[in-house]
């Protein structure tokens, strides 16, 4: 059988915000294997942070705190025409006053990287803030040196804010960071 691009599997499809052939939407208990694996990939931890293991347990409990903290919301990504997670998207320190929130994401397997998965589901996810959320304001932090990922956020929506001197020790070696948020179009100030 054959799937088109923009097609998710049936039981899958209604769960998801979705764009083209890329989704975002709820974690399925099967996809835990996966995250826990990601989370701890050491060479794509290199990519945002230094390296620090996580074990099971506190993985587990991590996990299971989501559904009570509304100060947090975690998606799976999915790729049309596959049912397996492609990786993860997170909006953190969601502040209703300020209206602002944190983004992270992660591609998890290297093939995917480079793809427009990671552009497509920050996009995603920045419409749900703005829709779902009413925020006005996401933000990152990102590795300056992190060409790939700059681009992808500058892609979604994203504008460079500042850089930060050798604000990440990584492997042995200090790095700089770049502050880069967006802001919801047509927002005014006030």
């Amino acid at each position: 059988m054959s799937v088109a691009l923009n097609q998710f599997p049936e039981q899958i499809s209604p769960m998801l915000l979705k764009h083209g052939g890329v989704g975002i939407g709820p974690l399925l208990p099967e996809d835990t294997g996966a995250l826990f694996v990601w989370t701890n990939d050491i060479e794509a931890q290199g990519l945002d942070q230094s390296y620090r293991p996580v074990d099971g347990v506190a993985f587990s409990t991590w996990l299971s705190t989501f559904a009570s903290d509304h100060s947090r919301v975690l998606f799976a990504i999915r790729v049309a025409g596959n049912a397996a997670i492609a990786g993860y998207l997170m909006l953190s320190n969601i502040h209703p006053v300020n209206r602002c929130a944190d983004l992270g994401i992660r591609v998890g397997r290297e093939a995917d990287r480079g793809r427009g998965i990671g552009t497509a589901a920050t996009a995603l996810g920045l419409d749900y803030a703005w829709t779902h959320l009413g925020l006005t304001r996401v933000q990152l932090r990102v590795l300056a040196s992190n060409g790939r990922a700059v681009r992808a956020y500058e892609r979604a929506g994203f504008r460079i804010e500042g850089r930060h001197a050798r604000a990440a020790y990584i492997a042995g070696a200090w790095h700089d960071m770049l502050s880069m948020a967006a802001i919801r179009p047509g927002a005014t100030e006030s």
